[in-house]
């Protein structure tokens, strides 16, 4: 009888230390640490944030394992976030991973941080058959990416300038709201008209995206309407907040549709942490069936970062043999 399969994942690229065990292709446990400090200064801190992954990691791990009642000798492997994300929290999911494989004598998997982000649609859809576009929407990224295995993708659109994310959350700060404030926005937007105020969209042709136009326009419109009214912003919040989410969801919406055009793929799935936004998802639905897409959004647990989706990357790369050794290094960019 063939033995379990059985891999404990780390993921700590950025703010989030987060541990998972899956076995056999089954996500068993799923335990994320935020580091809710980065809020008090408007940002993710670096130095900060490889300090609390440090703290942190021993128990989020010791969790991930509880949870799931598998003993660490019986694991067969560790992956970890090998990139992209902050080098200095990646060091540390590297380093740990590393010494806890080592300990046991098994292999370590590298794992890359947006194949994983598009493969969490794996974790509850393992029937999603192939090829499929993925639409991967984060703070630091946004991407089409083709998908014609677990293992075989392609970039076919990216960002030039700014990710969506990072738009969300400058536009955010623009209005005075704190940090993360790409989810407050989506909370304001619903009391809101998004037909209120209308901000210049980029141009770019075939399937990249700006955003950085975009962010320049609300910077003018809001300068602007300041001078004349100090209040403006305190006054229309709720319709600022509405406009500037319809802008940039009708951008991401806009080129997936393109790319679903050109390639003939009506296969869609939504992955990243703006995938959690509630217009993005309820446009996506919209669009699957205007154009008779079969349509696939992950829950929001695996939209932001967590390491089941660094485990379900993990499975696939084990059953391929793609293991990584001691001189594998993680690396900032992707």
């Amino acid at each position: 009888m063939q033995a379990d399969i059985a891999i404990l994942a780390i993921e700590s690229s950025c703010d989030e230390t987060a541990a998972s065990v899956i076995v056999n292709g089954r996500i068993i446990s799923n335990i994320v640490y935020s580091q809710e400090i980065h809020q008090q200064y408007g940002g993710v801190i670096p130095e900060a944030a490889s300090r609390l992954h440090i703290k942190h990691i021993v128990a989020v791990v010791d969790e991930a394992l509880k949870q799931s009642g598998i003993s660490k000798t019986t694991l067969s492997a560790v992956a970890y976030t090998q990139s992209p994300g902050l080098i200095g929290a990646l060091m540390v999911g590297a380093c740990f991973a590393k010494g806890f494989a080592q300990a046991l004598s098994i292999p370590t998997i590298a794992v890359n941080h947006m194949q994983a982000h598009v493969l969490a649609n794996l974790i509850e859809h393992p029937q999603l058959s192939f090829p499929f576009l993925c639409l991967t929407v984060s703070g630091g990224h946004t991407q089409i990416v083709r998908c014609d295995s677990p293992l075989s993708q392609q970039i076919i659109g990216e960002t030039i300038d700014d990710a969506a994310g990072e738009a969300f959350d400058k536009a955010a700060k623009m209005l005075g709201l704190p940090y993360p404030g790409g989810p407050l926005i989506d909370t304001y937007a619903k009391g809101g008209n998004e037909d209120a105020f209308e901000f210049a969209k980029p141009q770019i042709p075939g399937l990249n995206f700006s955003f950085s136009g975009l962010k320049t326009s609300i910077l003018y419109f809001l300068q602007k309407q300041l001078r004349e009214n100090p209040n403006f912003i305190t006054d229309h919040r709720a319709d600022l907040c509405a406009s500037i989410q319809k802008s940039i969801v009708s951008i991401l919406i806009k080129k997936i549709e393109t790319a679903s055009k050109l390639t003939g793929i009506r296969r869609v799935a939504l992955a990243g942490g703006v995938s959690a936004n509630s217009l993005l998802r309820s446009a996506m639905q919209r669009s699957a069936e205007k154009r008779n897409w079969e349509l696939y959004i992950p829950s929001f647990a695996y939209c932001t970062d967590n390491a089941a989706m660094i485990a379900i990357t993990a499975h696939y790369k084990y059953m391929d043999g793609q293991f990584a050794n001691l001189d594998t290094v993680p690396s900032a960019r992707g």
